[in-house]
């Protein structure tokens, strides 16, 4: 019993760092878009934007972090490593291509990155909520 115990809440501590991590990195998402059009309509939107991507970079590789915490100790799946290291790359490409001041590709990949960010986030969420049905 002691050991189902201790093992259900490794699990939930790993979901839960899991939804928190994909949140944000939804929200630093959210946040790089709105800095993306200060960059356009002001002098600090160029300073907004650079800080936040740095901070979403964070949030990403806090991710593939939580997706391992989740997968290994926690006994879930191994997919959210897939969809965390594939942000990575994504997020990594983004560098690049802004660094390069590639606005034509840039631009619709952070879009992709937002959406994706969103469908994973509904995954987590969604995940989560049938796995608490099924343990009731």
């Amino acid at each position: 019993m002691a050991v189902e115990t201790t093992t259900a809440t490794t699990a939930t501590r790993g979901s839960t760092f899991l939804r928190v991590s994909v949140g944000l990195q939804a929200l630093t998402l959210f946040f790089q878009a709105v800095s993306a059009g200060l960059l356009l309509s002001t002098s600090y939107g160029e300073t907004l934007h650079a800080v936040g991507a740095r901070v979403t970079y964070g949030a990403t590789m806090l991710y593939v972090i939580a997706a391992v915490l989740a997968w290994k100790p926690g006994g879930g799946s191994p997919r959210p490593i897939l969809y965390s290291t594939g942000f990575l790359v994504l997020s990594s490409v983004q560098v690049v291509l802004g660094i390069a001041h590639e606005p034509a590709l840039h631009v619709p990949l952070g879009v992709l990155m937002f959406g994706l960010t969103v469908l994973d986030l509904g995954r987590v969420l969604i995940t989560t909520a049938s796995s608490r049905a099924s343990l009731r």
